[in-house]
């Protein structure tokens, strides 16, 4: 069954386009106009994926990710925003979106950025089932992430990063390799959201973030997990 995609835009242009764009790339699409018709459909269609505009009547872009992600904390979450200050996007990052491309964007981007989004939040078996790196377990195939035997709730970027990170203890990782390695390809204007993740990644797995036992800096290049 084709996956399903929630389009959230008050531009009902938008929402058309985008919408076409999606079906013809083989997915189902349902929409909202406003955060607070979004939260009805998510919480009604179950989503796989949500594209967001992050300005929207009733109930900004910014809330819905908050109250969602709280419910559905695997949903994977793209933002789409005019806005040109780098904090609202940093912002939406840190509530927990997966992505962000700013208005206005190429449908065809778009699409390629839904995909790899969806790719990485899939299910399917990997060929190194389990990686363990001292008292954290990340498990490939039911896609969870253990610290102490204590379930971890991550965002399925997150997941990749620190898969990623786990499958070579010790090798630096440069913000680009990283952002490659979740998107399948480098777009430079957007490394910086790998500081981001990195950040919500340390605060759901650190004992204490400012100190790290898990995630390392390469101070001037980018991440290793520290081995």
């Amino acid at each position: 069954m084709a996956q399903k995609i929630l389009v959230v835009d008050d531009e009902v242009q938008i929402v058309r386009v985008v919408r076409g764009y999606l079906e013809k790339a083989g997915y189902r699409v349902v929409t909202a106009s406003d955060g607070q018709e979004a939260l009805f459909v998510a919480r009604q269609e179950t989503p796989d994926l949500v594209v967001l505009d992050l300005q929207m009547p009733k109930l900004d872009g910014l809330e819905f990710t908050r109250r969602i992600r709280a419910e559905q904390p695997d949903l994977a979450i793209i933002m789409l925003t005019a806005r040109v200050e780098e904090m609202d996007r940093i912002l939406g990052l840190e509530l927990g979106a997966d992505d962000y491309i700013t208005k206005p964007f190429s449908p065809r981007e778009l699409v390629a950025r839904v995909r790899a989004v969806l790719r990485r939040a899939q299910t399917g078996p990997a060929p190194a089932h389990v990686l363990e790196s001292d008292d954290l377990t990340l498990d490939l195939d039911r896609r969870e992430v253990r610290k102490a035997g204590a379930l971890i709730e991550l965002t399925p970027t997150e997941f990749e990063l620190l898969a990623t990170l786990m499958r070579s203890p010790g090798h630096a990782f440069s913000r680009a390799d990283l952002l490659e390695s979740i998107q399948g390809i480098a777009f430079e204007a957007y490394e910086r959201t790998v500081d981001v993740h990195i950040k919500n990644l340390r605060r759901k797995i650190e004992d204490d973030p400012a100190s790290p036992r898990y995630i390392g800096t390469v101070r001037g290049f980018g991440y290793r997990l520290i081995d």
